[in-house]
């Protein structure tokens, strides 16, 4: 796993590099330079979107308990976005890591802990592939018909029936299958904790037929991508490439598809600005200045990220230090 990350991120590191070389470092940095007035204003609105995402996964967890703290949402969905997005791992890095941070915070189990993260997983999955499918529709009313926009709307089509698959595993006992997996390596290696994760299966399937809360946390997702739009309209407007509302919402649900789409790549790096290359210059703009929007956002990304990770360090000296009267933590028994 450790070498296929380091061939994805020498990739993306290698694409970003050529990218910056082949377009010209001094006129992208030009531009970043231009809109500098926009990045302390996507940094300060970039919160009403992890508050969005936050809510969703809080409705999924909460299901059928008493509310629990939004403040541990909004702080673990922060320290999620930061590793996911600084740290050299794949993009999903974040959600183990915070999963078993919630299972102690809110006293949970890993159970339901697990179950609502891999429900918000699929969820915001959905939610995407939606903003996605709008944001093409709106290309196609924007846009003369090209082969590029066939071959988004391919893409698109491939998304759809990967987030169909996705969630159509886990009716079908996917889950229930790795849940037998882990619970039989555990016997064998002699682990004590495991059996908590028994039902977790049964526990993912409760929280769909909770209809009420899963079509709201898809609501709160889809609200929370669409809140993107206004990055994308305000960082053009700063480097002096204005479009309107719909040319950067399409703008904005492409290159989050494109990012997503490279999610093997630590940080989509290299693979998100090519996006924003390809869909904004459907819409006129420069590869320089797609470059440029793609780098001020990851400049919104490493303000919010690193106070994150500081974050993330203090949730796990504070939150996951447990009671040694009543801790029951997953070890290997019989060995030092």
């Amino acid at each position: 796993m450790r070498q296929f990350t380091f061939i994805a991120g020498t990739f993306g590191i290698g694409l970003a590099v050529w990218m910056l070389a082949r377009f010209g470092l001094h006129d992208i940095l030009g531009l970043v330079a231009a809109g500098g007035w926009s990045i302390p204003a996507i940094i300060a609105f970039h919160a009403t979107q992890v508050c969005a995402s936050a809510q969703a996964w809080r409705l999924l967890a909460q299901t059928g308990r008493a509310p629990l703290a939004f403040t541990d949402f909004f702080v673990l969905r922060c320290a999620r976005e930061g590793i996911n997005n600084l740290l050299p791992v794949a993009q999903v890095g974040g959600e183990v890591i915070t999963t078993r941070l919630l299972a102690r915070r809110e006293g949970l189990g890993i159970r339901r802990a697990a179950a609502s993260t891999i429900c918000d997983l699929t969820i915001e999955l959905l939610s995407q592939v939606t903003f996605t499918l709008i944001g093409l529709g709106l290309l196609f009313c924007l846009v003369n018909r090209s082969p590029l926009t066939d071959e988004l709307m391919e893409s698109a089509g491939a998304a759809i029936a990967l987030g169909a698959v996705f969630l159509g595993s886990q009716y079908l006992g996917a889950v229930s299958v790795v849940e037998k997996l882990l619970v039989r390596i555990a016997a064998h290696l002699g682990w004590d904790g495991v059996e908590d994760i028994r039902g977790l299966h049964d526990e993912i399937l409760t929280l769909y037929r909770t209809h009420e809360n899963s079509l709201r946390a898809g609501a709160m997702q889809l609200l929370g991508w669409s809140l993107g739009t206004f990055e994308v309209f305000v960082v053009l407007h700063a480097m002096g490439h204005p479009l309107s509302l719909a040319d950067s919402f399409v703008i904005e649900s492409v290159g989050q598809a494109a990012k997503s789409a490279g999610f093997a790549v630590p940080g989509a790096l290299g693979v998100s600005e090519g996006g924003y290359v390809i869909i904004g210059g459907l819409f006129g703009l420069s590869p320089q200045a797609g470059i440029a929007l793609s780098l001020i956002k990851r400049l919104r990304e490493i303000a919010w990220g690193l106070p994150s990770l500081v974050a993330w360090q203090v949730m796990e000296m504070r939150w996951v230090r447990p009671d040694p009267a009543t801790a029951k933590e997953i070890h290997m028994t019989g060995r030092s």
